[in-house]
């Protein structure tokens, strides 16, 4: 795969909400650019309905990855900058950002992006093997059929995310909140979930899940028992 050009930390930086306009309306009072401004206004407010709309869950109690099917919007390869972790600014309840967070086909193998909050992003075909991502914040991640194989989410807030068809071989989740997340058709095994916190709901469907087996190479634990998937679970 080829490597990520200057992987370090993707964000947005984003002042109070109102600041941008009060500054822009300042500078000039031509109608040119007024209509500028509330053209930029409606774009941002778009993807704001657009990002409500491919990760809102009517169903709080289960997962955004049991929803099948979502369409998501062409990647924008012209955008060179995109492969690059950047926390977000806005807090991890709303998953909010001035555009999508795409990290799709990316690779970003071996990155550190402890204590990133990386809410709302979308995934698919990315490679994050062997990152570092302890205390990150994954609030509504679109994380699927992507490579997290030997990834570190220690102490992390993978809530209401889809893991579906990605790798987590190896993977370590110590004492992550795993609420609402999705592991449906995702590779567990050597994975490590010691002390995670995983809904009821949630740790039924990940304790049928063929490939909860073997030993984190890491931590040493062994799979099945850290999911505290015992006998006749």
């Amino acid at each position: 795969a080829a490597s990520a050009p200057g992987v370090t930390a993707f964000a947005p930086q984003f002042s109070s909400p109102a600041a941008p306009v009060t500054q822009l309306l300042s500078a000039s009072s031509n109608d040119n650019e007024n209509s500028s401004i509330a053209a930029g206004l409606a774009n941002a407010a778009s993807v704001s309905i657009l990002a409500a709309t491919l990760f809102l869950n009517p169903l709080p109690s289960h997962a955004d990855g049991q929803t099948k099917e979502f369409k998501l919007p062409p990647i924008d390869k012209s955008d060179k900058s995109r492969c690059v972790l950047n926390s977000s600014k806005m807090g991890q309840a709303n998953a909010a950002r001035d555009k999508l967070y795409d990290l799709r086909e990316c690779d970003l193998s071996g990155v550190k992006g402890d204590e990133f909050d990386l809410s709302g992003v979308i995934m698919t075909k990315t490679d994050m093997s062997k990152t570092s991502l302890r205390e990150a914040q994954f609030s509504k991640g679109y994380l699927r059929n992507s490579n997290f194989e030997g990834a570190d989410f220690t102490n992390a807030i993978v809530d209401r995310a889809s893991f579906m068809g990605s790798s987590l071989r190896g993977t370590i989740f110590q004492n992550a909140v795993l609420t609402a997340t999705s592991f449906e058709g995702a590779d567990v095994e050597n994975a490590d979930f010691t002390d995670a916190y995983i809904g009821d709901f949630d740790i039924k469907n990940l304790c049928k899940n063929p490939s909860l087996k073997g030993e984190n190479p890491t931590t040493g634990a062994d799979t099945r028992l850290s999911a505290q998937c015992g006998p006749g679970k």
